[in-house]
């Protein structure tokens, strides 16, 4: 196998580190998959810094400060916004989309507030997501209206809505049931500035309230909602929760490889 690692720039080559990604590059939609599944486990979805107070940018190279140098994580503006800009780097072709997010939506319609990847490969098309801390498909899922697609114990299909567009749908206790909806609506990094202020300031976003901190593992995934954590695996789930603010942070290491000051 030719090796990519002299075939890259150092920032591409270090980002393939941090998702301990090993395989081809041949911009392939096997290859997609695994970028995104690797993304999943190894790069947390989390909204620690909003709760301390520190700005958010979403320019890619702060982005990747964060993410690749100092292995944070993330929430979907951040998170999706760098993967795509390292599919692009690897030669996808990749379109932002900004969505709403059905599940446990309180008021129903949701805002815009989710950031969401189409990339065209080998022909189709693909929706692309690491950026949601919730159980949501590991692998991309092909653009074709109705076809279902099965992971383990969930299930998925995609179907056109005439007001919203595309909708995500997951299979809840025999129901099919809203996960979020995006149109095709191209979006400019700039798009995403306002939604992702909304985020971080008003005082009914759902990520000002308490930690959300979430990965994949391959026996299941590690959750933190506030000062709770869960820890997930096939057939069990371990909650505690820490009784001082070292062991807290020692958790977030222990769990999801986060090194933070202070929480």
């Amino acid at each position: 196998m030719k090796n990519w690692r002299n075939d890259v720039t150092p920032e591409v080559r270090a980002y393939l580190e941090r998702l301990s990604y090993d395989g081809p590059l041949d911009g392939g939609a096997r290859t997609l998959a695994e970028l995104q599944e690797h993304h999943l486990h190894t790069v947390p979805y989390e909204n620690l810094d909003i709760l301390r107070g520190i700005p958010l940018s979403l320019e890619i190279q702060d982005l990747f400060e964060k993410i690749v140098i100092r292995r944070r994580g993330g929430y979907c503006f951040e998170l999706n916004a760098l993967f795509g800009w390292l599919l692009r780097e690897l030669g996808y072709s990749v379109t932002d989309y900004m969505a709403r997010f059905w599940r446990d939506e309180p008021n129903p319609p949701p805002k815009r507030r989710h950031h969401v990847l189409k990339v065209e490969t080998d022909g189709a098309f693909y929706l692309c997501d690491v950026g949601v801390g919730g159980i949501v498909p590991r692998r991309p899922i092909e653009m074709v209206e109705g076809l279902e697609y099965r992971e383990d114990a969930q299930c998925y299909r995609l179907e056109q809505d005439a007001t919203y567009g595309w909708m995500l749908l997951e299979l809840n206790n025999g129901q099919w049931r809203r996960l979020y909806s995006f149109a095709e609506e191209p979006q400019l990094p700039k798009d995403f500035v306002m939604p992702n202020y909304w985020c971080e300031t008003a005082p009914d976003s759902p990520f000002s309230k308490h930690a959300m901190v979430a990965i994949r593992t391959h026996s299941g995934r590690n959750t933190v909602a506030g000062r709770e954590f869960r820890i997930f695996t096939s057939n069990s789930v371990h909650s505690f929760i820490p009784e001082t603010k070292k062991a807290y942070n020692e958790a977030l290491r222990t769990y999801f490889g986060l090194v933070i000051d202070e929480i």
